[in-house]
């Protein structure tokens, strides 16, 4: 027999509706195969925030070589909306849906993630698509446009790569990455929980206030001499 729904939890979930609804989120458009571009153009006819990572691809064409800037991930726009304007984005003819789970509302994707990809290819950020991967040794970049984004070190010739991953949509692109930008995460989070164990010590006695803002700006300090 099923179990009615607590009133804390209806609660909860209505009070979440109404944030989604009202506050603007960013959410994966799922749209029709190579029509990423059209998309992204009909988009910002409408005004739509949208973010659509692009990267250079040569590939041969009978006798020459053409150069092309195809969609890091294919299939998909990113549009950041609340969700009471979707039909923005789900009248376009080639949108088949905003990302979601079961049938249920989309599902929005991490501001802090996205801002920060969006932040990288607005320089000079150079990736390319990688298979979707999520096994492997896990890394914090420290230094760089993406610092702050978390993934999975790879090598290639030599070099370093970290495969960042968008769970929600099962893709994954890799960055190149110089070593000393780069530190485990393991390494990260076991800082991290030293400094703010330190904080509230310091906090507890009226010393160094202020210490727990100097954390982010500190974190660069733990990758010491650490060698992937």
């Amino acid at each position: 027999m099923a179990t009615a729904a607590t009133p804390c939890t209806t609660a909860y979930e209505a009070r979440e509706s109404v944030v989604l609804w009202r506050e603007p989120r960013w959410y994966a458009a799922y749209t029709c195969a190579n029509h990423e571009k059209q998309v992204a153009q009909q988009l910002r006819n409408r005004g739509v925030e949208h973010f659509l990572p692009l990267y250079d691809a040569v590939h041969r064409w009978k006798d020459r070589r053409v150069r092309l800037q195809l969609p890091l991930f294919p299939g998909y726009v990113f549009v950041r909306l609340p969700l009471r304007d979707r039909l923005e984005v789900l009248q376009i003819p080639s949108v088949i849906r905003l990302v979601g789970f079961g049938g249920g509302l989309p599902a929005s994707l991490p501001e802090r993630e996205i801002e920060i990809l969006r932040t990288g290819f607005a320089g000079d950020l150079r990736a390319q698509p990688h298979p979707y991967l999520t096994i492997g040794r896990r890394v914090r970049i420290i230094n760089g446009p993406l610092a702050g984004m978390e993934g999975i070190l790879r090598r290639r010739k030599g070099n370093y790569r970290v495969v960042l991953a968008v769970d929600l949509i099962q893709r994954s692109i890799a960055v190149e990455a110089d070593a000393a930008d780069l530190a485990p995460l393991a390494v990260v989070r076991a800082a991290l929980a030293r400094l703010r164990g330190t904080s509230r010590e310091s906090l507890g006695t009226g010393q160094n206030a202020d210490q727990p803002l100097e954390l982010a700006s500190r974190t660069s300090e733990i990758s010491g001499d650490w060698r992937v």
